[in-house]
């Protein structure tokens, strides 16, 4: 494993291995480095994404709720699980899917079962979507996507240890 060193070209690490000591600050500085860059990684890869999206006229959440809805077989999910799946507030699920619904991606229906529950519906449209979406992120062209190609597999390889200490294996 690499492990950044004074020497690197990386102004994040030089800066806070520099500083680090000279500042009197306790501890080490690997917990601030590793979540600033997490932080920074997020930051950096979300404007990207949402650039390449914008050309298919859905954001993030709208990307990863149609993803997800592509994913579940028949197409359909409650609510609460969509809200679940993807660590977003019932609310703002229910105020995309308001969204998606205005754009004929998705569509609302009741439960078969459970008067109480609505669930979420995939429509043909929402799937063609999701698919030209997933296809220009497989073969994105804009920076810094354009850079993981062929690494995306590998980077969330890299993740799951990770995710794993946190808790974010639990569904």
């Amino acid at each position: 494993m690499h492990t950044p060193t004074r020497g690197s070209a990386d102004p994040l690490v030089t800066g806070a291995l520099d500083r680090w000591d000279g500042q009197g600050l306790a501890g080490e500085p690997w917990p601030f480095m590793a979540l600033c860059s997490i932080s920074r990684l997020h930051q950096l890869l979300a404007k990207a994404l949402d650039a390449e999206l914008k050309r298919f006229r859905i954001g993030r959440t709208g990307y990863f709720l149609l993803t997800t809805l592509a994913l579940i077989t028949g197409g359909s999910a409650q609510l609460g699980a969509l809200s679940r799946l993807m660590m977003v507030h019932p609310t703002t699920v229910k105020l995309l899917i308001d969204q998606l619904e205005a754009e004929e991606l998705v569509t609302r229906r009741p439960h078969d079962h459970d008067r109480r529950t609505t669930l979420v519906e995939i429509t043909d449209r929402g799937r063609e979507c999701v698919q030209r979406a997933n296809e220009a992120l497989t073969h994105a062209e804009t920076v810094p996507l354009d850079r993981l190609n062929g690494l995306y597999q590998d980077l969330f390889a890299a993740l799951q240890p990770i995710r794993e200490a946190v808790g974010d294996t639990d569904l």
